[in-house]
């Protein structure tokens, strides 16, 4: 896998305001004519350098606390492996040598990070947008991705495949390790399920992650470059979505936002929200428990 040029440490397309806790652009500015989804985005471009624990805890402690929609974008310091709440610890034990190995709370397959730029969309359930559809925000989401790289070059459109879905159990088949994918929802226990079932892609690589793309995956010249899986609780919707093998323009960041959003506000993550993610992710994310569950 070749390195990527990942989107630059700064929102560049945003304009500075008085403070540096907000910055904020109107999503008019000459860029694709994709409806938003959102009409107001808080955007975290998040560039510290973070365990693959805390990433996640940091994803969970935004749904817990978010009130408007928000974008979290981030990197990858080090090489780490994530895998689907559904995955088996056993298919990625002896690739812990080499990387860390984290259990997403979403659903999906195998995806390496290190070269990638990773994403985590959050809406709260008070949100208009929590009304539509899973598939539809998927959609929609991966919509603003293809014209943000359409606008900067890239031959970038959707997979329209539909994948070959189990929806006989609840329980994911032992041979899924696929790529982060739409069909894979994790869903808080408590909350009715507005899909019967889990659904899972069946196409099984072991050895080739993001290679099959799903319906609403993002390509580029007919290879998959980005994919995602969520999460649906009482509390909102967590979309947490990977971007490889392509190369981002310096102001990627700021595009990809102002293309899902009205209205974009930059902020930075503040002490209660690492405070609490800490607390997550050494009662989670970062135990042998949790890793090993399946």
């Amino acid at each position: 896998m070749s390195s990527p040029a990942v989107a630059g440490r700064h929102l560049l397309l945003y304009k500075q305001t008085k403070t540096n806790s907000e910055r904020f652009l109107p999503a008019t500015a000459g860029f694709g004519m994709t409806k938003s989804i959102f009409t107001v985005l808080e955007v975290y471009d998040d560039d510290a350098s973070r365990s693959a624990s805390m990433n996640m805890a940091i994803d969970e402690a935004l749904l817990e606390s978010a009130t408007v929609p928000l974008l979290r974008l981030y990197r990858w310091g080090h090489a780490a492996l994530s895998f689907g709440y559904f995955g088996k610890f056993a298919d990625v034990e002896a690739r812990g040598k080499e990387r860390e190995l984290v259990r997403r709370w979403t659903g999906g397959g195998i995806v390496l990070h290190g070269d990638d730029l990773t994403y985590s969309v959050v809406i709260p359930a008070g949100d208009l947008a929590f009304a539509y559809s899973t598939m539809s925000i998927y959609e929609k989401v991966h919509e603003a991705l293809r014209e943000t790289l359409g606008a900067t070059g890239q031959h970038a459109e959707l997979a329209s495949v539909a994948a070959v879905y189990d929806r006989r159990s609840n329980v994911i088949p032992s041979e899924v390790e696929e790529s982060l994918t739409i069909p894979d929802i994790a869903r808080d226990v408590s909350t009715p399920l507005d899909m019967t079932r889990a659904l899972t892609e069946r196409r099984y690589n072991q050895n080739a992650c993001f290679a099959n793309p799903v319906r609403a995956d993002v390509l580029v010249n007919g290879q998959k470059v980005a994919g995602a899986a969520q999460r649906r609780t009482r509390a909102g919707l967590l979309q947490q979505g990977s971007i490889q093998r392509v190369d981002l323009a310096e102001d990627f960041a700021g595009r990809f936002a102002a293309q899902l959003a009205s209205t974009c506000h930059y902020r930075q993550l503040n002490g209660a929200v690492i405070e609490h993610a800490n607390q997550i992710a050494a009662q989670k994310y970062g135990s042998e428990m949790w890793l090993r569950r399946r």
